[in-house]
């Protein structure tokens, strides 16, 4: 029967898994499938399995669980497995890198990072700072009813938050990554200007969280930072 794959952990770990259950209506039973030095967590996977609540959230659960216990390499939602060999093949064959990968994350939690700031503040700041960008709003505030003048202003715009959102970006990367092992930066989306999770060792969490907390109340309500975590480091499997 084919298998769903939660995580990937050390044979050694304890996988106290003991009132969770797996994905599915009804709900799989917990198993492992091992292969020498390393253990999958698994489950039954069940016919049309889609990304509903219940799911993601047991998927999660797994993850949590075991991470409050030791090293997990979260897997993401959704990875089917034919049956158990294929599974210890998989184990078999990268079995070096998932050891490596379980060292390098050994004693580390992942910590995600969204960032955004208002825009009326920052369109006043352009149109303050910029001289270009006021002289063209002046002119379209007296009456100059040229149709390139709105055109270029919104050029000029655009660009200017374009390179203030990445300045801002990488000041808010550089205050935080020395306390993180790693950062990864995915691609903002919306109205956020920063996108990214650190990896941050547990010697490290209290200095990591602290410094993100000063940086909160310097930049004041203008921003709007939002930290998750710790979490199971799905962006540093």
């Amino acid at each position: 029967m084919a298998l769903y794959v939660y995580s990937i952990t050390a044979a050694t770990h304890p996988k106290h898994l003991d009132g969770l259950t797996g994905v599915g209506d009804p709900p799989s039973r917990l198993r492992t499938v091992d292969a020498g030095p390393l253990s999958a967590v698994v489950s039954d996977a069940p016919e049309g399995l889609r990304p509903k609540r219940r799911d993601l959230a047991a998927h999660q659960a797994v993850q949590e669980r075991l991470m409050a216990d030791g090293t997990v390499l979260p897997l993401r939602f959704g990875l089917i497995a034919p049956d158990d060999d294929s599974v210890q093949s998989a184990l078999d064959e990268r079995r070096e890198e998932y050891v490596q990968r379980l060292t390098d994350l050994e004693g580390c939690a992942e910590y995600h990072l969204k960032a955004a700031i208002d825009e009326e503040v920052l369109l006043r700041q352009i149109l303050q700072e910029s001289p270009e960008a006021r002289r063209l709003n002046d002119d379209i505030k007296a009456g100059d009813t040229s149709p390139d003048l709105p055109l270029a202003l919104g050029e000029l715009v655009v660009q200017e938050v374009q390179a203030r959102h990445q300045v801002l970006a990488a000041g808010l990367t550089e205050a935080l990554r020395p306390y993180a092992r790693q950062a990864r930066p995915s691609e903002p989306t919306g109205a956020d200007f920063l996108n990214i999770s650190f990896l941050v060792e547990q010697d490290n969490r209290e200095r990591f969280l602290s410094a993100e907390k000063g940086l909160t109340s310097e930049l004041g309500e203008e921003f709007d930072l939002r930290l998750h975590g710790p979490l199971p480091a799905y962006s540093f499997v």
